[in-house]
This record gives structure tokens, sequence and C-alpha cells, in this order.
């Protein structure tokens, strides 16, 4: 797989690239080691695709996770809680990052969109704000590896035109999203299509 494209919200490919550079080259080194093939798994079941291979968000996981750990990276988990005042109860759970090396997250999404902005906006925040990363990294889809995926997926230029009009809030730490790719012959093309009105 190949990294296509970035986007730097609150300064976040400054920050890592200055003080994160060796964790960054390992990220970029994993991608280049990612062999979609193995993971164009999945038989469609969908109305608009009956039949057609698809690549396995569970696969892709697989295999990033295991690159991963083999280079030391490791999954962070923390315990949140919060008294609820009109039931008289505590609620509490779990969060989970996927990877964090020397305070660099890393969260590697290939679901709904929610789930990327989530990342993004809350938890990449919580887990600052615990002291377990001071930036993060996220690593989505381009639209073109997307549109060979389950419907619903994400993908970078919907996240990066979201958060750049929604603009840095305070609270927000530096994260770099990177958009990927699978290698294919030549270069990655989008379809147009024009619509007319008959």
């Amino acid at each position: 797989m190949k990294v296509v494209a970035e986007y730097s919200h609150n300064q976040g490919k400054e920050f890592i690239e200055k003080n994160h550079k060796a964790e960054l080259e390992e990220v970029k080194e994993i991608v280049s080691l990612v062999d979609a093939s193995k993971c164009r798994t999945k038989k469609s079941e969908e109305i608009t695709m009956p039949g057609k291979l698809l690549y396995s968000p569970k696969d892709f996981n697989r295999e990033f996770e295991k690159l991963f750990r083999q280079r030391g990276w490791q999954k962070a988990k923390i315990r949140l809680s919060t008294r609820v005042p009109e039931t008289g109860r505590t609620h509490s759970g779990y969060r989970e990052i996927d990877m964090v090396k020397n305070k660099l997250g890393v969260e590697v999404q290939f679901g709904k969109y929610a789930f990327m902005v989530y990342n993004v906006a809350a938890k990449m925040t919580i887990f600052a704000k615990q002291g377990v990363i001071d930036s993060g990294i996220e690593m989505v889809p381009m639209k073109s590896l997307a549109r060979e995926m389950s419907t619903g997926v994400s993908y970078l230029e919907q996240m990066k035109a979201d958060l750049e009009h929604r603009g840095v809030s305070n609270i927000d730490i530096p994260v770099l999203i990177i958009g990927i790719d699978c290698v294919r012959g030549g270069t990655n093309q989008e379809l147009h299509f024009d619509f007319k009105k008959n």
C-alpha cells in the first residue's frame, strides 16, 4: 500500500515531524509493507454489487496490527467513569487506541465516518489529557480505495473537508491524517461522471 495524501490538523504534521520523526517513518514503512491483495477477501452481499470481491477492513486491521506490534507499538486502554445524578448510578467503561509508541497514538480506521471524526475530535483528546499521547495519526482510506470496500466506509477527502470547515478547537491535539490506497499499475485514477439533464 502507499500514502497518497495527508492532512495536518492543528499542525499535526509539523509537530510529529519535529517530535516523532522516527515513529512517523515507521508508520510510512508499515503502510508500504501491507500487501492489499491478501485483504481482498470479502464477498459482497450488497444489492448494488452482489458477489463482487471487496477489501476486508478486518483483514487490513490484522495486517497493520501485526506489523505495528513487530516494531514495538502497543495498544493502550484507559478506564473512564461518570456519575449520572438523575439516576444515582455511575457508568464505567474503557476506551482503547490502536497503537502507541513514545506518546504518538495511531488509529487505523476503515469504518464509518462517525468513527473517524470521533477518533480525532474526542478519543485522541481524552488519551492526551490522560498523558498517554501528545499527538496522533489517523490512517484512513482514500475515496478510490473506499469504493472497493463495503458501502458506508468513509475516506480522507470527506474527513479533510469537514475538519477544514470545522476549524481547530482549543482542546484539539496535533493530528496527522494519512490517506492510503493500494499500489496499482500506473496512477490511481478517479472516475468522473457528468450528469446532464435531458
